[in-house]
């Protein structure tokens, strides 16, 4: 294809890929190989008068540009040619091989002469193609691009003078670089040729602007729109064939997206009204069936658990919960609903086909049963942690290593009920963990620095007069016990067991004294007068016992003294003038070792006197309930379950304060019902304490005080109420009601259980009614108790 010359400012067609290896010479012989004359950048024609085109050697790689130098082509210029016609030649001569006025076409003339400045034979050549020079090795290095000349720009040109072009020129070669050629560029001319014919001028190469780099490979595809961008190949550089598949990639991908999109309509068209694929419900597989099929499966199956006792599992305590009592029911179109909604999202529905999506039932429940419900499960599964002690076998101190405690998180444990009680299998309800404060590192600590050492001698307690006692180690062993306060074990001296040990030994030392009391055997209250005396303080002397317990052999302890006024005076129980017992109660029932802390309380309630207006508090008076107070271990209602704590058996004062203040008119503030019915006690008319957490008080509204007398025997414990009798007291209980069954419970073997038979819960109410004995008003008070029910306990073996 001849090559079309360029005007100024306008950009050159590439070259032909073709482009022969040398021209020939005017007299048809080959140039040899060796010349080292590049090679011309025009196809040549066919010999003047001969027989057809010349053969076409392959082109040889253009080199890459050497330092900064654009790879541009530099043409003398001239003013743009039109296009040529269907078999005419670029510069407007026929297209047969031969130019006008019998020229050659391959740019030389006739008989050897130049034509468009082609030099004549032997001349050097004035076209240098650096798209297609020869190789270094069949040529002499080039000569370095002579000096910018500073010439006028071609618009500023004087006539005769030859204008340049620069022309980009693309390398047939696959490298991506550019290559420069200088093609002479003939001004008009005579018929004849003039000198000025030959006029070409050598320019050096101005930097182009670089080539933008091509895209990644994963670099978006551009889509053609119709363009004249949109050829095939529209620079000779291949893009356009880049751009033609990338087309075809995006053809394919929308025919993929297309298809997948046409299955996914039709799987959602065709599923719409059944259920979808691999759904179950509480275990049951119902995917792909009618919503009539599956909710009459669901029915069916499910329908047969919801009126089953549920199994669940806290921590290591099994147990059952009876859905009915707990308010739990399904909610069957609801259910069929939330299980029928057919998903949107298309990887759900494609993993449906190989997977499953459970949807649980949706549950309707009444809170206040359920709450109820899993309250019963409290007493078998809660426990405190239990703090690292140290107990004596006689003389010999053991270590009792720290266990935590745990309790069952009713709020979670709730939300887990609804969603998996239906399910069939064992649901697991949460617990929370109670670690305690010590650790076994402390206990081995408390017996090696205080434990051994406390026992391995006596204690001397030195008195006034001369005066000495002997504690045993045998004694020590049986006060000693170890609280923890701030992360350690604190040692503490039973203060009650300590002053029974010396009240005999250091009496000779003391002066007693009395308090006030009534004497009835004349058949009225005669006031038998109180009396001060000094003696033993214990509560100093036993502190001061207990600095001396990690020390060596020999221990003395220097007891202290102090006076002790009468607890209750003369002028309190004259006060009380002309007394009577307006509120007596008795219990019974007790084990010997609740009876030791019962007779405590007793003690420290005994002769109290409570003045007009005044507020009476048990916690206040018998606390603090510990060893160091005279308190011992013994057994305990825990959480409905039989157990062991420091201060078991209180209760029962409490309880039997609370019914003497009852019946003598006492304004009831502050009590708490056991949350399990014991049956000695009256239901719904007795109290239980905790230390700092449950106290037992009343106020006396009376205008005259009134003392408190406690009795106490290895059987029962009594509490009366002296004073001045205002009211007239009777009580009513009402039926027992809302009948509540237990739940049972197995406790592992190895872990403290005994077993029960367990016992309803109920609710029941108790009216007291008060008539004032002195202007007949009558007043009426109901208080309402709901005891739970006493859970069912196993024990494993």
């Amino acid at each position: 294809m001849p090559e079309r010359q360029s005007s100024p400012g306008e950009a050159t067609a590439p070259p032909e890929p073709d482009i022969t290896e040398s021209a020939r010479s005017a007299g048809g012989d080959p140039v040899a190989s060796g010349d080292a004359r590049p090679p011309s950048p025009v196809r040549t024609a066919e010999r003047a008068g001969g027989g057809g085109p010349a053969p076409r050697p392959a082109p040889r790689p253009a080199p890459e540009p050497q330092g900064d130098e654009s790879p541009t082509v530099r043409t003398p210029g001239r003013a743009p040619a039109r296009r040529p016609a269907n078999g005419e030649h670029p510069n407007g001569g026929p297209a047969n091989g031969h130019g006008p006025n019998g020229h050659g076409s391959n740019g030389h003339a006739p008989n050897g002469g130049a034509l468009h400045g082609r030099p004549a034979d032997g001349a050097p050549p004035a076209v240098r193609g650096a798209a297609h020079r020869p190789s270094p090795a069949a040529r002499p290095a080039p000569a370095p691009h002579p000096p910018a000349d500073p010439r006028p720009p071609a618009a500023e040109q004087r006539s005769g003078e030859s204008t340049t072009v620069v022309v980009p020129v693309t390398a047939a070669s696959t490298a991506d670089g550019e290559a420069t050629q200088m093609l002479p560029r003939t001004a008009p001319r005579s018929p004849l040729g003039t000198a000025d014919d030959a006029a070409t001028e050598r320019i050096p190469a101005v930097a182009a602007a670089p080539r933008p780099p091509l895209p990644p490979p994963d670099a978006p595809t551009s889509i053609g729109l119709g363009g004249t961008d949109d050829t095939d190949d529209h620079d000779g550089t291949g893009r356009g064939g880049r751009s033609g598949r990338g087309r075809r990639r995006v053809l394919v991908l929308a025919a993929v997206v297309g298809a997948f999109g046409l299955l996914y309509g039709g799987d959602l068209l065709l599923s719409s009204g059944s259920m979808p694929r691999g759904v179950t419900v509480a275990g049951v597989a119902v995917g792909s069936m009618s919503m009539a099929d599956a909710g009459e499966r669901l029915r069916s199956e499910i329908g047969a658990r919801v009126g089953a006792p549920i199994p669940v599992t806290v921590g290591d305590v099994r147990g059952q919960i009876d859905p009915v009592a707990a308010g739990l029911s399904v909610d069957w179109a609801a259910t069929l609903d939330r299980a029928g909604s057919q998903p949107l999202n298309p990887i759900t529905r494609i993993t449906s086909f190989f997977s499953r999506r459970e949807v649980g039932v949706v549950t309707v429940a009444d809170p206040t049963a359920l709450n109820q419900a899993l309250d019963q499960l409290g007493p078998a599964v809660d426990r405190e942690p239990v703090e690292g002690s140290v107990r004596f076998e006689g003389t010999q101190p053991q270590p009792v290593d720290p266990q935590p405690g745990q309790k069952l998180d009713v709020v979670a444990a709730t939300d887990v009920l609804q969603r998996d009680w239906a399910n069939g299998g064992v649901v697991a309800l949460p617990v929370t963990e109670l670690p305690p404060t010590t650790t076994s590192e402390d206990v081995a600590t408390a017996i090696q620095e205080v434990a051994r050492p406390a026992v391995a001698a006596p204690i001397t307690v030195v008195g006034e007069k001369a005066v000495r006692g002997t504690v045993t180690p045998e004694v020590i062993a049986a006060s000693l016990s170890f609280q923890a306060e701030n992360g350690e074990l604190v040692p503490e001296l039973n203060q009650q067991a300590i002053q029974d040990a010396l009240t005999s030994q250091m009496a000779a030392s003391e002066n007693p004294g009395r308090d006030a009391t009534f004497d009835f055997s004349g058949g009225r209250a005669v006031v038998v007068p109180s009396q001060d005396g000094r003696g033993v303080d214990y509560e100093a002397t036993v502190n001061a016992m207990v600095g001396v317990l990690g020390r060596p052999d020999p221990r003395e302890v220097t007891a202290v003294y102090a006076e002790k006024p009468a607890e209750v005076t003369t002028e309190e129980l004259k006060a009380l003038g002309n007394p009577e017992v307006i509120g007596e109660f008795t219990t019974g029932g007790f084990a010997p070792d609740s009876g030791v802390n019962i007779r405590r309380a007793a003690e420290l309630v005994n002769g109290t006197v409570v003045q007009p207006g005044e507020v009476f508090s048990l916690d206040a008076t018998t606390g603090p309930r510990t060893a160091a107070n005279g308190y011992v271990e013994a057994g305990v209602i825990d959480n409905g379950r039989s157990s062991r704590g420091i201060a078991g058996g209180a209760s029962q004062v409490s309880t039997t304060l609370y019914n003497a203040a009852y019946l003598a008119g006492m304004t009831l503030l502050e009590h708490k019902a056991h949350s399990f019915y014991i049956s000695r006690y009256p239901a719904g008319r007795e109290a239980t304490i905790a230390t700092g957490a449950i106290d037992n008080k009343f106020r006396n509204d009376n205008p005259t005080p009134i003392m408190i007398r406690t009795r106490w025997t290895p059987t029962s414990v009594t509490v009366q109420i002296y004073g001045q009798r205002k009211y007239e007291v009777t009580g009513e209980f009402g039926p027992r009601t809302n009948p509540t069954q237990p739940n049972e419970v197995t406790i592992p073997a190895g872990e403290d259980c005994h077993a029960s038979n367990g016992a309803p819960g109920f609710t029941i109410t108790d009216t007291r009614t008060r008539r004032d004995v002195d202007t007949g008003e009558v007043s009426k008070e109901t208080i309402t108790t709901r005891y739970n029910p006493a859970p069912r306990v196993v024990c494993e073996d």
